[in-house]
């Protein structure tokens, strides 16, 4: 089915967005500081190297079946499902959202990006506050915060994310949006090329394998972050550690803000591209 004029303006944005991403280039102090990073990792036995991914691959699965089933997530789906009948009454499953045009789509999905960046705002302050429980739990908590976030987005567009095809790529999604932009490119790529490929929406046949090397650098930096706001959080204002607080508020919204960029124009290329091939 041929899209409408206003499916191909927004097909027309996202392809510009993608352009920008595979044309970014990354700078020497970039490529430096990921050599050096994969270097040191390459240091560690392989066995060891294997068995610390296989870890967080385990844990970022686990993570999103708690999620999934969590009622927070039960009930953010019903808003979703409500949000989208007061467009089309006859939405019964996430599935029936796909009867809904592009317009009516980003709306609903913009109020979750929105929400969910706001969470990130509010979780980078309270953690910029310098607890050491705050801080302990802030790349846990903007774990579940931003695969929350790339959960609700692909229910938006009619995606229901309990398969085993959509949890890998829902994972894969996630993994992706939170590398740096240097390295989002071949993610991209590969995300693209099982779009295409990929005719069976159930089981899921490519490489199961979530994270490597590339991906330590966001955990670095959450880290890098917890001990910039440790060395601020004495430098008060009125009482209050106001610099440590924006540095992680800000350093959250961040990374949010990208995770569900990179995750509203795959869902929306998902959701274009089956309406042009039914």
């Amino acid at each position: 089915m041929p899209l409408t004029d206003r499916e191909t303006e927004v097909l027309n944005a996202i392809r510009e967005w993608e352009k920008q991403l595979l044309n970014y280039e990354a700078n020497d102090l970039q490529l430096t500081y990921e050599k050096y990073l994969e270097r040191s990792f390459s240091l560690l036995p392989e066995k060891v190297q294997s068995q610390f991914f296989s870890v967080i691959d385990s844990w970022l699965f686990h993570l999103h079946g708690i999620i999934q089933g969590s009622q927070l997530q039960m009930d953010a789906k019903e808003r979703i499902l409500s949000s989208g009948r007061v467009f089309n009454k006859d939405l019964h499953q996430i599935e029936d959202l796909k009867k809904l045009d592009i317009d009516q789509l980003q709306y609903i999905a913009m109020q979750q990006i929105a929400r969910h960046r706001l969470y990130s705002f509010a979780q980078g302050g309270l953690a910029g506050t310098g607890g050491p429980l705050l801080l302990g739990t802030d790349i846990p908590a903007m774990a579940v915060i931003n695969l929350r976030a790339v959960q609700l987005i692909a229910m938006t567009y009619g995606f229901e994310v309990n398969t085993p095809y959509e949890m890998m790529s829902s994972l894969k999604v996630f993994h992706t949006a939170s590398l740096p932009p240097r390295l989002q490119k071949e993610g991209w790529s590969v995300l693209r090329n099982e779009m295409k490929t990929s005719t069976d929406h159930y089981f899921y046949e490519g490489n199961e394998e979530i994270t490597d090397v590339t991906w330590l650098e966001q955990p670095i930096q959450q880290l890098l972050k917890a001990m910039v706001i440790t060395v601020f959080r004495k430098r008060l204002i009125q009482g209050i550690p106001l610099v440590s607080m924006a540095i992680g508020a800000g350093t959250n919204y961040q990374l949010t803000r990208k995770v569900t960029e990179f995750a509203h124009n795959y869902y929306q290329l998902r959701y274009l591209n089956q309406k042009e091939e039914i």
